[in-house]
């Protein structure tokens, strides 16, 4: 039997376990004697052993089986839960989560462990010295032990006429070479079936490093006289014990309990049915829908000539159908940005241990939910908004505690809804960003003279920051210096059709919003005609469109501004920009109030069509340069309108 067709389950399954040890070995760390958190870490390193083994990927079910042994050891009170254990136990996730990341790319495990084996091995040498008069007697694992993931093989196999049979084999002691005995035997048994778990490991196996017997689970056609006589056929076996597995009714009481606490913390943790689908075909659905929406507003063009009342109800009623199937087909794509908040606790941890800090993350809203596409892209803008935050942000506890602030620095991180957006804040409690050391910097590194920097407001010099290149650190380290980090931050969230805003105060911390729509296929625009060419704004940039007279329109700095509900904003020419020639001198000019963030801009279109509900296509590779267009959308005409970024026009 074919298990690579079980792969991609495996991989899911395993990052699932991978980040719940992850975020359980945090708990952990603050409660070392919790004897629950030691169990749920148990039984994700037991689940992978098992997973690792039954998909062949000798490595990942080598080390996790050694730090399963360790876990048991902490269990058993044998061995106490030290930094130097927990720093193993955490490069033991480290390297389980980059075998996973191998088998996707490769689809093997081959990564060196075994210093991390002899570090496990060394910390089970020493248990006798730590608890020698604390070790109890506890059951072993046997080789029947089944997880509910070898179960749903078995199962599966037993659907396409396999039988399942767990072998036991007693090799003779006289033999000399008993790996290559084992060698001849597992090449008979896979003549006639497929391997699913080997205990000890199948590297162990080949390493010798069993004594005398070994356990195998194996699927077969065959029944159990006619392999029995096949390994009858070689020499050297002292004993050949096959039994047929007749799961679930021969479990033992052991396994049925374990299990059942398994399946129990998965009710607990998972009170929905869901379903796994695959993205693509999620993908596929969206599009199915976009083309709908096109449709339908062709139809609704076509019907605003001709007066038929029973057409213009039809067209309702398939407005209405497709409004909620675009609300349906959305929720399903919508996801909580827990998937992504997930990964920071341990990276916050990891990074103020090296930077000597303390530092508490505090999480919020992490059942927000966004499109899957936005939580592709959002996570490495976050990651370097937090890293930047406890390099720079947070203050060692010593400078703290002498500007009598609490010895441990605060990082929040939260998420909500606002409107048809999404809002994610980073936010720390520490030294507030130096404006007089932008400035120092800025002026160093030639992106502005002094006169410049004195005539920009405070926002506009903090904006500096995430220019390409530009850093306030002294110093390139691991973690910051070289001006990439808030760029990355600017260029995924504007790409996005987000954007960011930064407050901050000196000594009490700074905030970064970080402002994106909630999906990115179907948005609501305003169409506009320049020329005799139609663009498409999205609402969500628009903050109202007013008209003025071209009297109104003056010069600042010989930059030409309006003023505007009291504020002198600028005045943006999109024929200028898109080049396209000016059709007549207007003195009547309609004006669409542009905003990003706080601020406003005024840009002058030659006529309005109307709100319409459009869906993005991409421009493809070609086009992907032009900053100021974000895609393109078919309009009910046929024809094709761009999608203005309007980000890019500030």
């Amino acid at each position: 039997m074919d298990n690579n067709q079980y792969l991609e389950m495996f991989l899911q399954e395993s990052q699932e376990h991978i980040e719940s040890l992850n975020n359980n070995l945090l708990d952990l760390e603050k409660n070392s004697n919790d004897k629950h958190i030691i169990d749920e870490i148990f039984r994700s390193a037991h689940t992978i052993k098992g997973m690792a083994a039954t998909m062949g990927f000798g490595n990942m079910n080598k080390l996790s089986h050694k730090m399963e042994d360790l876990l048991q050891d902490i269990r058993n009170n044998t061995i106490e839960v030290t930094d130097n254990v927990m720093e193993i136990l955490f490069k033991c996730v480290d390297t389980l989560s980059e075998m996973v990341d191998l088998i996707t790319e490769k689809g093997d495990d081959t990564l060196n462990v075994e210093d991390l084996i002899n570090l496990l091995d060394n910390i089970n040498s020493d248990k006798n010295e730590i608890a020698a008069t604390n070790i109890k007697v506890t059951p072993t694992e046997t080789e029947q032990d089944i997880n509910i993931y070898e179960k749903d093989i078995i199962e599966e196999a037993l659907k396409q006429g396999y039988k399942s049979f767990r072998i036991k084999i007693v090799i003779d002691k006289s033999c000399i070479m008993k790996s290559a005995r084992a060698f001849i035997i597992f090449n008979e048994l896979e003549k006639m079936g497929s391997i699913i778990y080997s205990s000890p490991s199948i590297e162990d196996i080949e390493d010798e490093k069993f004594e005398s017997e070994f356990s195998i689970h194996l699927l077969s056609k065959f029944d159990k006289e006619y392999i029995k006589e096949k390994l009858l056929s070689i020499s050297e076996l002292k004993e050949i014990i096959i039994e047929e597995i007749l799961f679930p009714k021969e479990m033992s009481k052991v396994e049925k309990k374990e299990n059942n606490e398994i399946k129990n913390v998965q009710k607990n943790t998972k009170t929905t049915k869901t379903v796994r689908v695959d993205i693509e075909r999620l993908d596929n659905l969206m599009n199915l829908v976009s083309e709908l929406i096109i449709v339908k507003t062709r139809l609704e063009d076509i019907e605003s000539d001709n007066k038929n009342s029973e057409k213009a109800a039809t067209i309702e009623y398939l407005e209405r159908i497709t409004t909620n199937l675009h609300d349906a087909v959305m929720k399903v794509r919508m996801v909580p940005v827990e998937r992504v908040f997930s990964r920071f606790p341990r990276m916050v941890r990891d990074v103020s241990r090296e930077l000597n800090k303390k530092i508490t993350l505090n999480m919020y809203g992490e059942e927000t939910e966004v499109d899957r596409t936005i939580i592709d892209e959002i996570g490495d803008p976050l990651v370097h908004l937090i890293r930047n935050s406890i390099d720079h942000g947070i203050e060692t506890p010593e400078e703290r505690i002498k500007i009598k602030k609490p010895e441990t620095g605060i990082i929040n991180l939260k998420a909500y809804h606002e409107g048809n957006n999404v809002i994610i804040e980073v936010s720390d409690d520490g030294a507030g960003i130096d404006l007089d050391k932008i400035k120092t910097k800025a002026i160093e590194k030639g992106f502005m003279s002094k006169e410049e920097l004195n005539q920009i407001s405070k926002d506009k010099i903090i904006k500096i920051l995430f220019e390409p290149g530009f850093s306030t650190s002294d110093k390139i380290s691991d973690i910051s210096g070289r001006g990439v980090g808030l760029d990355v931050v600017k260029t995924k969230i504007e790409a996005l059709n987000g954007d960011v805003d930064v407050i901050t105060e000196k000594n009490k911390g700074t905030k970064f919003v970080i402002k994106l729509p909630l999906t990115l296929a179907i948005i609501q625009a305003l169409l506009v005609k320049v020329g005799d060419e139609k663009y498409a704004f999205p609402l969500n940039s628009i903050s109202e469109v007013v008209h003025k007279n071209i009297n109104e329109i003056h010069k600042v700095q010989g930059k030409e501004v309006i003023l505007y509900r009291g504020k002198v904003i600028p005045l943006i020419r999109l024929n200028e920009i898109l080049e396209i020639e000016n059709t007549g001198l207007n003195v009547d000019l309609i004006c669409v109030i542009l905003k990003k963030g706080e601020n406003l801009a005024a840009c002058i279109i030659d006529e309005l069509i109307g709100q319409q509900e459009i869906v993005i296509k991409p421009l493809g590779k070609y086009l992907s340069n032009i900053k100021i267009v974000s895609g393109a959308t078919i309009l009910g005409d046929g024809q094709v309108a761009l999608i203005i970024d309007s980000n890019n026009l500030f």
